[in-house]
């Protein structure tokens, strides 16, 4: 490991922590030349998961992608960076849990309209309306129906 300040290769781990439930760990890291402090992260190499998208083409896939999404719906909601995290953290254990190399974008929709009706039903009803593609009010209204009897 090379320092990120000084690019000594001269460098001691300090601290070791497991996170994610095991699947990752943090090491604080101490330069050794220059006395500066970082962190690594070491995550378990995973074959790629490619996701089937409605017209059936096939991508990558990409956590970020998914953060981003969340984001967009949870936008002005009191919804933490925490919860969001938790969120792609749980669509990436489902996944992982599956056992497939390839998941369909419905099974990563599912699993994140699930998390988000309990945790804020505004970005809910926001995320469903473009991941269900809503073509007039009447489908937004059955969505809001269905909210309501939960």
């Amino acid at each position: 490991m090379r320092c990120p300040y000084c690019n000594s290769d001269n460098v001691r781990v300090i601290d070791t922590r497991e996170i994610k439930n095991g699947f990752e760990i943090r090491r604080r890291r101490e330069c050794l030349s220059c006395g500066a402090r970082f962190t690594t992260y070491e995550r378990i190499e995973e074959k790629p998961i490619l996701v089937i998208k409605k017209n059936g083409e096939r991508e990558q896939f990409d956590r970020e992608k998914i953060v981003r999404g969340i984001m967009r719906a949870c936008q002005k909601r009191p919804v933490s960076a925490e919860d969001i995290e938790r969120i792609v953290d749980r669509v990436e254990k489902e996944i992982f849990e599956s056992g497939k190399r390839e998941v369909k974008t419905i099974f990563i929709g599912e699993i994140i309209m699930e998390e988000l009706r309990k945790l804020d039903k505004v970005a809910y009803v926001r995320f469903a309306s473009v991941y269900r593609d809503f073509r007039d009010i009447e489908e937004f209204e059955k969505e809001l129906n269905k909210l309501k009897k939960i």
